[in-house]
């Protein structure tokens, strides 16, 4: 519990990224975003809610904010730290977070997602579709979720 602890009080910086996988009745919400070149690059992936944080702003206060902004989600509950890994931006760092809600996902932010979804852990582990966002972190996401579906 101090490990989740310490990454919560870290001090976001504009190059620090908080993510949650958000857990719902045994499904991880995911969602559909496109990229636009003047912004960074033109893809559209799927990936999980959060984002950057601000400068000064603790990265609890990050993840919930992102969490809010992207899929207004209020109430949930942070569970366990799963890793840090490189962004998918160069410099930046992603801090995971393993996350679990009883609320329901709303498009909060339609020019940037055309959708969020409930999905099956298992179809999220299995299926490449879902890999696009970070790789590295995709790879550490997929260990965690199927370590914890041993575990229940």
């Amino acid at each position: 519990m101090k490990r989740l602890e310490n990454q919560l009080v870290r001090v976001g910086d504009g190059i620090l990224c908080a993510v949650a996988i958000m857990i719902n009745g045994g499904k991880i919400l995911v969602g559909h975003r496109h990229y636009t070149k003047d912004k960074w690059k033109d893809i559209s992936v799927w990936t999980i809610p959060g984002g950057r944080s601000d400068v000064g702003e603790i990265i609890e206060q990050t993840l919930r904010r992102e969490v809010a902004e992207e899929v207004g989600i209020n109430e949930f509950e942070i569970i366990d730290f799963i890793g840090e890994v490189p962004g998918a931006k160069e410099g930046d760092a992603v801090l995971i977070f393993h996350c679990e809600t009883s609320a329901e996902a709303k498009l909060m932010e339609p020019e940037k997602f055309s959708e969020w979804k409930w999905l099956a852990i298992d179809e999220y582990i299995n299926e490449k579709q879902y890999s696009g966002f970070n790789p590295v972190a995709k790879q550490q996401i997929v260990k965690y979720l199927a370590e914890l579906t041993v575990k229940n």
